[in-house]
């Protein structure tokens, strides 16, 4: 059996969706740099829920922007289904992120003017999806997150854990290969968190869909299919 390095989670998927090699990445320079990531290494699968875990610093949202395409690593790389973010220029990261990466965020990022159903547009819009097909994705995927009779109401008009399942089904307008959520349950109660996460997970099954999440949800990582914990930058424990 072969040793792994140590900070390294294997998969046993083949080809993973997500592929992170000794990423590195700091904030500033000489004395004063922050180092918010040292030589993280780990893949996952196509299919697979993954929770993220660690405190406040440990680097969480920092490894979900990088894998994100949103900013760039100071070392070491980052594959998407086989595609290395570091030879993408602007055009093709904005694609890809565009076409194949749905975000969910803490504070839900919903746009207040329009309804729930505009909301899920939103992606499709900008893919430049003609509007019947638009507004019927859009239908489809709020009656797949329990949100059938809500189409039409505004952020404002909805609770939290409604807007958090609005912007899950707007994460999936593209139909995404891979999803990255930023505590989705941070801003919800611990019996409306649940059924977010629940809804994650079957997601996550119905549709193939791949998911990164940080989370300090005990529930998610019941739901996931491995754990990572992160501490001081580094990857400190990963379970299956």
């Amino acid at each position: 059996m072969t040793e792994q390095p140590v900070g390294t989670v294997t998969t046993s998927t083949t080809a993973p969706m997500v592929a992170v090699t000794d990423l590195r990445h700091s904030f500033g320079s000489g004395e004063r740099a922050v180092h918010a990531l040292r030589g993280v290494s780990f893949s996952i699968g196509r299919g697979e829920l993954t929770a993220l875990k660690g405190r406040s610093g440990s680097g969480k949202t920092t490894l979900l922007n990088l894998v994100g395409g949103l900013d760039n690593p100071t070392g070491g790389s980052i594959a998407l289904d086989g595609t290395e973010l570091a030879g993408l220029d602007e055009e093709a990261r904005l694609a890809m992120r565009r076409d194949r990466i749905g975000f969910v965020f803490q504070s839900f990022g919903l746009i207040p003017v329009l309804t729930a159903a505009e909301n899920v547009g939103v992606p499709m819009r900008l893919r430049k999806v003609p509007s019947a097909q638009r507004e019927e994705r859009a239908r489809t995927l709020l009656a797949m997150v329990g949100l059938a009779d809500h189409a039409d109401q505004r952020p404002g008009e909805l609770s939290g854990g409604q807007q958090q399942r609005v912007a899950i089904a707007r994460a999936l307008a593209n139909e995404p290969d891979l999803i990255i959520a930023d505590e989705p349950t941070g801003q919800l109660d611990s019996e409306t968190g649940r059924a977010i996460m629940q809804l994650l997970r079957a997601v996550v099954r119905s549709e193939g869909v791949t998911a990164l999440v940080a989370t300090h949800d005990p529930t998610l990582m019941e739901l996931a299919d491995r754990v990572i914990e992160l501490q001081d930058g580094r990857i400190v424990e990963a379970a299956s």
